[in-house]
């Protein structure tokens, strides 16, 4: 087995990793203080070619495959876990779905717009009593005249209120069959009178991206927005999910290393007793089971991606992925804290951002019980 990464990949992280360090980093604890996007961050990612990585040049993309891009998550993220959500969430949330089920007057219409930086488009799934169990989904269209009239609610949804925010793809009941409801995903442009998408405050984490609510009262879109078929929004949404789940691995991964490496330092400048504090077996063992964790997320994370790219199954190790890195992101970054001891609980140690950051990697894109939930099914439980 070749390890080794593709002079083409270590371009990449090098790349992403200068961008992050030089112009992401000197304004990341002031965005996240003052929970405010940025435009300019976002269109920068734009010019890099990070939105639309693995799409065909034809969209916009850069025909990159999954594990380049998933280097330029965990790039952004061990620097600022808002940055690197606007990220994955548009590409895996947002343009997947497009790409892999959308006609080709759809992808031709949203795909290149979506890989600039410009635009940015959101995957409306959760509701307020449906996070789990996405099929408690309660809202509803109903095909009217030629169009579908959409009622119901979502909540929080990354990159659905910005002002460069174009659109979302909406889970929605379009009817019942044998008793149980359909699902179809339902493509929705921002401005669409009935729908109106309200940005939500006051977050522990990712204070810098864009979370919203959406809203739709009698919101009245055309026929030919239905994405996939009608049924198919239950298969559309998993299968989104499965490549989302790669990309909040990417974050957690990157996260840990971040907060591993602020760890680092710290512990070899912090003196105590007449020595850094790194050479105390306490916190040398601390150290070393924290890198050991990094590099056993990496591994089982790039083996995810190499199984997609070679177009083998890979949803349990999807699964698997996105468990292990949000959980070591935790853990990682609790002992990070701990080695700074109070400095860090203060702000301006950026390892105070990492610990708030970390807490919705075991929430997003479906939680740590139902991730454990999948794995026992694929290993037969």
């Amino acid at each position: 087995m070749d390890f080794a990464l593709s002079d083409e990949q270590n371009l990449i992280r090098q790349t992403v990793r200068e961008f992050a360090e030089h112009e992401i980093k000197p304004v990341a604890q002031t965005l996240d203080e003052n929970e405010e996007f940025s435009y300019e961050l976002t269109s920068r990612m734009g010019e890099l070619g990070l939105f639309g990585m693995y799409l065909p040049e034809k969209y916009g993309g850069q025909e990159m495959d999954t594990l380049s891009y998933i280097i330029a998550v965990e790039e952004l993220a061990r620097i600022d876990g808002s940055q690197a959500a606007t990220l994955a969430a548009h590409n895996s949330l947002g343009i997947g779905p497009i790409y892999y089920y959308g006609t080709e007057e759809q992808k031709e219409k949203y795909l290149p717009q979506l890989c600039t930086g410009k635009a940015l488009w959101s995957f409306g799934l959760t509701e307020p009593n449906a996070g789990s169990d996405s099929r408690g989904t309660k809202t509803h269209a109903k095909l009217e005249n030629g169009n579908w009239i959409i009622n119901g609610s979502k909540i929080f949804i990354t990159n659905g209120s910005a002002d460069i925010s174009i659109g979302s793809t909406v889970q929605a009941v379009t009817g019942e069959q044998d008793g149980k409801k359909v699902f179809s995903t339902i493509i929705v442009e921002n401005g669409t009178e009935g729908f109106k998408a309200v940005a939500m405050h006051k977050k522990m984490m990712w204070r810098a991206s864009t979370t919203s609510e959406l809203y739709f009262d009698n919101c009245i879109v055309p026929k030919d927005n239905l994405l996939g078929k009608i049924g198919e929004g239950s298969h559309i949404m998993l299968s989104t999910l499965d490549n989302g789940r790669l990309s909040i691995a990417a974050m957690g991964l990157g996260l840990a290393q971040g907060a591993y490496e602020m760890a680092l330092k710290y512990a070899n400048d912090r003196q105590q007793f007449g020595r850094p504090i790194s050479k105390f077996q306490a916190i040398a063992f601390k150290l070393a089971d924290m890198a050991l964790k990094v590099e056993l997320g990496r591994n089982l994370l790039y083996k995810a991606c190499w199984l997609k790219d070679n177009k083998k199954p890979f949803a349990k190790e999807a699964a698997m992925s996105k468990l292990y890195c949000s959980e070591i992101a935790k853990e990682v970054a609790d002992e990070a804290v701990q080695i700074h001891g109070g400095y860090g609980l203060m702000k301006e140690y950026d390892i105070e951002r990492f610990y708030r950051d970390q807490r919705l990697l075991q929430i997003g894109e479906g939680t740590s019980e139902i991730q454990r939930l999948v794995i026992s099914r694929y290993v037969g439980c």
